[in-house]
């Protein structure tokens, strides 16, 4: 959930003073059990050499999911000409972006629009 959030939701911003603009959760989103699908995990056990047996420990979890989602993402938004350039991939941001794909394409001349 952590990285889902991280590329759908969550987004860290400030006024121009560098105060942040989120004060409660109705102002910073985070995905819930509603957005964040099944996730099935295995664990497969295997001891490192040195003492005790442990390895790293962390948020190792959540470094894959975010490159996942925006691949996912840009993909399904390739065709409509949408780059994708930052982070979160909020639902208005992508909204913007396909209004400002729609909007330059429209004003192309009609041989630049027209589909290979």
């Amino acid at each position: 959930m952590q990285g889902i959030g991280g590329a759908l939701y969550e987004e860290l911003a400030y006024d121009d003073d560098g105060n942040p603009v989120a004060t409660t959760f109705l102002d910073y989103l985070l995905p819930t059990a509603t957005e964040v699908p099944v996730i099935e995990y295995g664990h497969i056990e295997t001891p490192s050499a040195g003492p005790g047996g442990h390895k790293g420990v962390g948020e190792g979890g959540a470094i894959g999911a975010p490159p996942a989602v925006v691949n996912a993402v840009a993909d399904a938004l390739a065709p409509f000409g949408v780059k994708l350039t930052r982070l979160p991939l909020t639902p208005s941001r992508i909204v913007e972006l396909l209004e400002d794909a729609y909007s330059s394409k429209s004003s192309m001349p009609p041989e630049e629009t027209a589909a290979p």
